[in-house]
């Protein structure tokens, strides 16, 4: 068995370091890594990352996080042109700096990729490539060609090729098991309570401001128009809600309404959001939102008085809400 020489300070890196291929590696020997798509960064995978960063710091190592691109399932189900994802790739590294891993391994998912079976997945990627003292997984992690590879079936392998093996406890919340899908189902529904339950933090949607009608200032409410930038990332259930805004890199809270504005004939589809004192141009800017409270379903109303006389509410209520 390696030994776990500590050749690395813990948390070498203050800034997480990105690569894209084995070959692009620094010398990691000894390091602690875990696999995954990760999507969401939830509680469950936060637990997963804090005992990674534990392990190593304990052992003196980087630890290492090996993730995909693009998500598996685009490769292995390209029918399923519906697939809605909890986080975009900028946002999936941006949690995994938070939770201070040192290295993420972004492997390229491929046909060729996916066909490997988990013993050439660990002899190519954990022992090759990383020469990785310790494998962290899921409880619930399976990986390699049909999913074959777990940590039942991984025991005997990692005592062969000399690495440490270690399970990670499924995270309950509420007496559930925390998951994505659960995530997914809970922002379909627009029970965004849930979801932050189970992020540990209020679902994040990020686009770019662009001109829309710009029928809200004539209602006295002005909007900014959201884009949303990845095609893949989920949506909450059309309506009403109280929201985060980031803007370069200050928070407002904002009512944004999210679906087809049956009111107004002809507008379609859309993403704005009412930022609370806030009247600057940010055209072509980048803009944030974070899910916090449901205010209601979108509805269409008699007229355009009625719906303004609604948004004044939305706009009441999330000011109570969120200042």
């Amino acid at each position: 068995m390696r030994n776990f020489a500590p050749r690395f300070a813990p948390c070498v890196w203050p800034i997480l370091q990105t690569f894209t291929s084995l070959d692009s590696l620094p010398p990691l020997a000894g390091c602690v890594a875990t696999a995954g798509t990760f999507d969401g960064v939830h509680l469950g995978h936060q637990a997963i990352l804090q005992g990674l960063v534990h392990l190593a710091q304990r052992q003196g190592v980087p630890s290492v996080v090996i993730t995909y691109q693009p998500h598996p399932r685009l490769v292995l189900f390209p029918e399923q042109t519906d697939l809605r994802l909890l986080s975009t790739p900028a946002e999936k590294t941006a949690s995994l700096q938070a939770a201070g891993i040192d290295v993420q391994l972004i492997l390229p998912f491929t046909k060729d990729f996916a066909s490997w079976s988990y013993t050439q997945y660990v002899d190519r990627v954990i022992v090759a490539g990383l020469q990785a003292g310790m494998f962290v997984l899921g409880y619930d992690h399976q990986f390699g060609k049909d999913r074959t590879g777990s940590f039942a079936t991984l025991q005997e392998l990692a005592a062969l090729r000399g690495f440490l093996l270690e399970e990670i406890p499924p995270h309950m919340v509420a007496d559930a098991a925390v998951s994505s899908s659960k995530i997914r189902h809970a922002l379909q529904a627009g029970d965004v309570h849930t979801a932050q339950l189970y992020l540990g933090r209020p679902y994040p949607l990020s686009g770019t401001v662009v001109k829309g009608l710009q029928l809200g200032r004539t209602l006295g409410w002005p909007t900014l128009n959201i884009a949303i930038d990845n095609p893949h990332k989920l949506l909450p259930a059309e309506g009403v809600y109280a929201v985060d805004v980031v803007i370069q890199g200050q928070r407002y809270a904002g009512a944004l309404n999210i679906g087809q504005n049956p009111t107004i004939t002809g507008k379609g589809w859309s993403c704005e959001v009412h930022v609370l004192d806030f009247s600057a141009d940010v055209y072509g800017q980048t803009v944030t939102v974070a899910f916090c409270h449901h205010l209601r379903p979108e509805a269409k109303f008699a007229s355009l008085d009625a719906l303004k006389a609604q948004i004044t509410a939305d706009v009441a209520q999330t000011r109570a809400l969120l200042l």
